[in-house]
């Protein structure tokens, strides 16, 4: 196996890939400054801020022998025997001159940057920069410039590394970003009449190491040092994303990629990274409203109420049907299952719609954007066929909730859009005895449900999801959801009679004990998350397993 040493230290290099310094530096736990480089872009080493001293020992008699000159880590393959040498004065001293020469002509204007208290600049300054500033401070105008729909360049914070002109051509290959101008004069641009607007373009934010690219949805927002990051999963389609969630006091502020090889690499899309302004929507759902008659008002019940009134029903039906929304974690869809079976062992169980938006976009660098815009179909598939429940077309599902006419009805929902039409949801009021939904917005079926119970959006609770390759991730929640709501999950677990707090870990246990799907599932789940590739499900194409229409 290839051996190189960082610092004295020798390191085995993994045999399936080829690195460089850098990545070759942090498998000896030593990080290696750069502004430039980026694992899913080319490399350009044009920042010059890890430069490093190199050689090679000689496998036979041990001698090292040193290049005379500095080299950038970033474009130095670590082959066996290479040594590098990554603290010593010389090297130093090269990283100082380039802090040095960037904050030359670099606004210190931190007090008002976005960027402030995540910025490569601030960060390398304290650790490698010069102790004092030899030249005196010029006056700064930091001129602004919007370069699309979510993001402005700061222009005079540029330290030109070049990586979101290479992210617009290499991954999202679009190509709007260019260098104009020449030598000190250099600037970040688009090319006429082509503004940054691609699907993929807030990635340029998060890929920039200084405040000169921001987002406009998050600009003077927030203080960094402020928000808490929690791991979680985009909901916004089947791809499931990971990301991280940034909130304050129970306020999500933005979302960022969190990188998964597997999945989404070190991107999310631009409808992702937007998508979670709904959670904070004053139409939102919330309170229990229970309706005792179609033309009478919606009457505000507690939680305990709203139970007893559920249990109530549940005793006194004749017959019971549930229809699972493919926004529903794993745990959720398979106690809602459990419960209904319980009110009824015959109960109708169905997969709600299935929303999709034309087809799949691909683009160069790999990524794609599913067109099934939701986050577990697979997941509550897989549920509803080991309770035996149907997963086709809503349409046939519905003709199939009409015909048994139930005389409990429970309709989960959770979508972000409109998802039901008047005349459907007219229809299941006028087959159901009693109709309770469960939903985040006001739609034609709260109109006329009996009781509406509002729901927790993607961030307010704690779960796992099946993407579109039959990949389950977890998430923990992230924020409280607003007073009034409610999580399913808890919910379904109080209606199970189950002790305390809902515990959806010890569900997921439950579920892989009992559903031959979910076997590969091992327990507890650890605080970041896990990501696992479910081995029956990944055999099986996903458009084979309770398509949609």
């Amino acid at each position: 196996m290839a051996t190189v040493i960082v610092d004295g230290k020798e390191v085995q290099l993994p045999p399936d890939r080829q690195l460089n310094g850098i990545e070759a530096a942090r498998l000896a736990g030593v990080e290696i400054p750069h502004y430039c480089w980026h694992p899913g872009l080319s490399v350009v080493a044009s920042c010059r801020m890890c430069l490093v001293e190199c050689g090679t020992r000689d496998p036979k008699t041990g001698q090292v022998r040193m290049m005379p000159k500095l080299v950038p880590a970033c474009q130095t393959p670590a082959r066996d025997g290479t040594v590098f040498i990554t603290n010593s004065e010389k090297v130093r001293h090269a990283r100082a001159f380039v802090q040095e020469a960037l904050l030359m002509d670099h606004p210190i204007d931190c007090p008002i940057c976005d960027k402030a208290g995540e910025c490569y600049l601030q960060d390398y300054y304290f650790q490698h920069g010069q102790p004092r500033r030899r030249a005196d401070l010029n006056p700064f105008h930091s001129r602004k410039r919007v370069l699309g729909p979510t993001v402005v360049l700061f222009v005079d914070r540029c330290i030109m590394c070049s990586r979101c002109v290479r992210f617009c051509r290499e991954v999202a290959g679009t190509g709007e970003l260019m260098v104009v101008q020449r030598g000190a004069k250099e600037e970040i641009d688009v090319f006429p009449n082509h503004p940054l607007e691609n699907k993929l373009s807030g990635n340029v934010v998060e890929l920039c190491p200084v405040g000169a690219l921001a987002d406009r949805d998050f600009l003077y927002k927030q203080r960094v040092w402020f928000l808490r990051s929690h791991p979680g999963i985009c909901t916004g389609c089947s791809a499931g994303c990971n990301i991280w969630i940034d909130e304050n006091q129970d306020r999500i502020y933005r979302l960022r990629a969190r990188e998964n090889p597997h999945v989404n690499r070190w991107w999310i899309c631009d409808p992702g990274r937007y998508g979670f302004h709904h959670v904070h929507s004053p139409k939102r759902l919330v309170g229990f409203q229970l309706r005792k008659s179609p033309d009478s008002p919606a009457e505000e019940l507690t939680w305990e109420q709203a139970r007893e009134q559920i249990l109530s029903w549940a005793q006194q039906a004749s017959g019971a049907a549930a229809v699972l929304s493919p926004h529903l974690t794993v745990e959720e869809a398979y106690l809602l299952c459990t419960w209904m079976r319980q009110v009824d062992p015959k109960s109708l169980l169905v997969l709600g719609p299935v929303p999709r938006q034309g087809e799949d976009e691909h683009f160069p660098g790999g990524f794609t954007i599913r067109a099934e815009k939701c986050p577990n179909r697979r997941g509550v598939v897989e549920v509803l066929q080991h309770f035996g429940g149907l997963v086709g077309p809503w349409e046939e599902n519905l003709g199939q909730l009409l015909s048994a006419s139930p005389g409990l009805l429970w309709v989960s929902g959770g979508y972000k859009t409109d998802w039901i039409s008047t005349a459907e949801a007219q229809q299941l009021r006028a087959a159901a005895q009693h109709l309770v939904l469960q939903d985040l917005f006001p739609s034609p079926l709260s109109q006329v449900a009996d009781l509406v119970l509002p729901g927790a959006a993607f961030a307010e609770k704690s779960g796992s999801y099946v993407n579109h390759a039959g990949r389950l991730q977890w998430a923990p929640w992230a924020i409280r959801p607003p007073v009034g709501a409610r999580p399913e999950g808890q919910v379904y677990w109080e209606l199970l009679r189950r002790p305390g707090l809902y515990q959806p870990q010890e569900v997921l246990q439950e579920l892989a004990d009992q559903v031959v799907a979910f076997q590969a599932v091992v327990v507890p789940v650890p605080q970041t998350g896990i990501d696992l590739h479910l081995p029956l499900l990944a055999q099986q194409p996903a458009e084979t397993r309770g398509t949609q229409a």
